[in-house]
């Protein structure tokens, strides 16, 4: 069932247009990641569902009902900003309860939401002190409150960690996730940081230019990237030159493997793979390490191959990783069922 919808949104901004042909829908009780370059357009899309902003063309529908011109205050949507936006001299129950109390809330409902939500993202200890006595995660833990104390229809979350530094960004980007899975709030998240959105969605709707590049699941997003665009957005990759030998073949360096594709013959392709779908073969292409990276959980070493303008990253596990050091010769193929092919410009 939608919760939200957006239908064939067109925004723009003078001559700049932020969203063409913008269609989404948001089930009950989802978390949707909008993600994507700065300029993009996600924050425009949040900033039509909120109602801050209205579509040149579309419709935005909530719950089967139409919204489209309908107030932001009227919309019974909770949103968190980047920046916390805390009233300073209102403490953390107060700052809470706010949205309660514009909406004349009784005041022992008021109390009793507030507490539970307070609760929710374990700051009920703390609730008597003031914002300036609050870490940023504690600050951004009551801006989630506030949202969430009104029990809206829908979240909206318009990057609210970018502001935290790495720690406490994975840990309240966890927490997120607890209380939203918990509560079953359908959410709309906007960020730009890939780690974010393939941790906490349940699908992911990758952005350029004002539309969407591609809806799916993070596993989607990444593991069958629709376009080359989506495969560099998300995650490292691989660009290893090849020439087409028609659809389903191609040529690397000489060697001919079958990859899916439809491009004519002799066009000259990138074949974008991803480092750990790389691996050390004696029987693949030559080349000399050029770096060596331990990383605890994973080691990372870049060859410089032969017959390849390229350098080729492999990300693995094991020994025959490890004792590779600068300078030493190796071989290396690719997972070709993993690869993805866009036209090279020369």
């Amino acid at each position: 069932m939608t919760t939200l919808r957006f239908d064939d949104i067109r925004k723009t901004f003078g001559t700049t247009v932020a969203l063409e042909e913008f269609s989404l829908d948001v089930r009950e009780g989802e978390l949707v990641s909008l993600l994507g370059p700065s300029g993009c357009g996600k924050t425009t899309a949040l900033r039509v569902a909120a109602g801050f902003e209205t579509g040149d063309r579309g419709s935005v529908h909530l719950s089967g009902n139409e919204i489209t011109r309908v107030p932001a205050h009227k919309r019974n949507m909770g949103m968190v900003f980047q920046s916390y936006s805390l009233f300073p001299n209102l403490s953390v129950a107060q700052n809470v309860e706010f949205g309660l109390r514009t909406r004349k809330v009784r005041t022992e409902e008021r109390r009793r939401r507030t507490m539970a939500v307070l609760d929710l993202v374990q700051l009920a200890s703390l609730a008597d002190r003031y914002p300036h006595q609050l870490s940023g995660g504690q600050q951004q833990r009551v801006a989630l409150a506030r949202a969430l104390a009104i029990e809206p229809a829908v979240l909206l979350l318009d990057e609210p960690l970018s502001a935290l530094d790495a720690k406490v960004r994975t840990t309240l980007r966890d927490e997120i996730r607890r209380i939203q899975t918990e509560i079953g709030t359908t959410t709309l998240f906007v960020t730009h940081d890939q780690e974010e959105a393939l941790t906490i969605s349940d699908r992911i709707a990758v952005m350029s230019e004002g539309r969407i590049e591609q809806l799916g699941t993070p596993m989607q997003i990444y593991r069958q990237p629709s376009s080359g665009f989506v495969a560099r957005f998300i995650g490292s990759l691989n660009e290893i030159p090849a020439i087409s030998k028609g659809p389903g073949r191609i040529e690397v360096a000489g060697r001919d493997y079958a990859v899916d594709h439809t491009h004519p013959i002799g066009a000259s392709l990138s074949l974008l793979i991803r480092p750990e779908d790389t691996r050390l073969d004696p029987t693949g292409f030559a080349g000399t390490v050029v770096n060596s990276h331990f990383q605890g959980a994973a080691t990372r070493i870049v060859v410089r191959v032969d017959t390849i303008d390229s350098l080729v990253e492999v990300h693995g596990v094991g020994d025959d990783l490890t004792s590779l050091q600068p300078g030493a010769r190796t071989a290396v193929d690719f997972e070709r069922s993993r690869a993805v092919c866009e036209a090279r410009s020369i």
